[in-house]
């Protein structure tokens, strides 16, 4: 489909271009292909960097990954400090102890290298970094006053798509709740994409980021914002990832696959960035924040019945996710569709070997007292002011209450 095609498909219904309002700027170079990594020391001296931090986690360092990192940087002039203390669903605390370790070595430009985590909290320490205070002072959007510092992203995952983005997910560490704390500034100069870098995950650290990404491209399509921008983003990336993903778990080393995963979850990366998300991630984060479900495990397992849910608003623009999955046959209509998509996401999920319901991934008992606190939490995420079907209290209940 051409750039010009997929920009103005839409549902007859959908009057998505006279209604849509939008301020879209690409901030992001994308730099893509095997062997790219090598890239990294000459695209840093080419954005003027000096003294370079990197930001990572202790398990990415038995990859080798990041002594490439710096040998690179290092061949190109630049001085480097290794910040390698991140851990998942990165919290304030790990935050505010890179920012301390960067300050100490004076940095003036940051590397992000490892999966969505090392990503936004490299991220999130910019915008302290640059704009002082505390990240609860960044939450929600456009908060920074001052320029940032140039950012270079190399995700080693496919999953979050936090390189295509401008916001950084920080929890908060005395409510464990996650933050979504953006601003055009906070927008990385450059992503690497290089799929070698992907083929070392664990293959259960692959099928949840995967799962992650297919998660963005399917939400970001039917939000409340959604858009021509979004949408075509959107729409490819949920047609790389979605014939990707069953050849990257029975193949781990087909690079073509791996490439279409890393290239897929950066475009619904983007998709997010125009459009955002819905309740699928509002209800996920709960799961996270209580009971330590994996982020990419608890929004798998929500989407199908958000989808359900959703069915009678965008039954149309998921017929077109089915459409773009072949998934569809002749008797596939607004109706059935969303059903379809449904059935074939959890489909995905038992192809991973991943939860399809709460009772899988929680040890506890989900009564209505937890269920009932999971749904107030749900309602105070900003992404379930996107889903295309209003949510409240009430509403999340029952969507919890039939993942059950």
């Amino acid at each position: 489909m051409t750039f010009f095609a997929q920009l103005t498909h839409q549902s007859p219904a959908d009057h998505l271009v006279a209604n849509a309002s939008f301020d879209f700027n690409q901030r992001t170079r994308v730099v893509f292909g095997c062997g790219s990594f090598s890239q990294l020391g000459k695209l840093a001296h080419e954005l003027g960097g000096r003294r370079v931090l990197v930001v990572t986690d202790t398990g990415l360092l038995k990859t080798g990954y990041c002594d490439r990192a710096q040998a690179y940087l290092r061949t190109a002039g630049l001085e480097v400090a290794v910040f390698d203390q991140v851990q998942e669903n990165p919290t304030t605390d790990h935050v505010d102890r890179c920012v301390a370790f960067a300050k100490a070595a004076n940095i003036g430009m940051i590397v992000g290298l490892g999966g969505g985590s090392s990503i936004d909290c490299a991220k999130g320490a910019n915008f302290l970094l640059s704009n002082g205070g505390r990240m609860q002072d960044y939450k929600g959007s456009g908060k920074a006053q001052l320029a940032m510092l140039p950012m270079i992203a190399v995700p080693t995952t496919s999953g979050t798509g936090s390189e295509a983005q401008s916001f950084a997910v920080i929890a908060d560490a005395e409510t464990h709740m996650k933050m979504a704390c953006g601003d055009p500034k906070a927008a990385c100069r450059i992503a690497i994409l290089d799929p070698e870098l992907t083929v070392t995950m664990p293959a259960a650290v692959a099928a949840a980021t995967g799962i992650d990404a297919m998660t963005h491209a399917i939400e970001s399509y039917v939000t409340t914002k959604r858009n021509p921008i979004s949408h075509m983003f959107a729409r490819q990336a949920w047609e790389l990832l979605a014939s990707a993903f069953p050849i990257m778990l029975r193949e781990p080393g087909n690079l073509d696959a791996r490439g279409k995963m890393q290239l897929g979850a950066f475009l619904a990366g983007a998709a997010i960035e125009n459009s955002m998300l819905g309740a699928a991630h509002a209800t996920a984060n709960p799961l996270t924040a209580e009971f330590g479900t994996k982020h990419g495990i608890a929004v798998g397992l929500m989407l199908p019945h958000v989808i359900r849910w959703n069915a009678a608003i965008v039954g149309e623009l998921y017929r077109d996710l089915v459409i773009t999955a072949k998934w569809n046959d002749a008797e596939t209509d607004r109706e059935s569709a969303p059903y379809r998509l449904a059935d074939g996401f959890t489909e995905f999920l038992r192809l991973a070997d991943l939860p399809v319901s709460m009772s899988q991934a929680i040890d506890v008992e989900a009564d209505d007292v937890v269920l009932d606190r999971l749904a107030a939490e749900a309602a105070q995420q900003w992404t379930g002011s996107f889903n295309p079907r209003t949510m409240d209290v009430a509403a999340f209940v029952q969507v919890y209450r039939n993942a059950l």
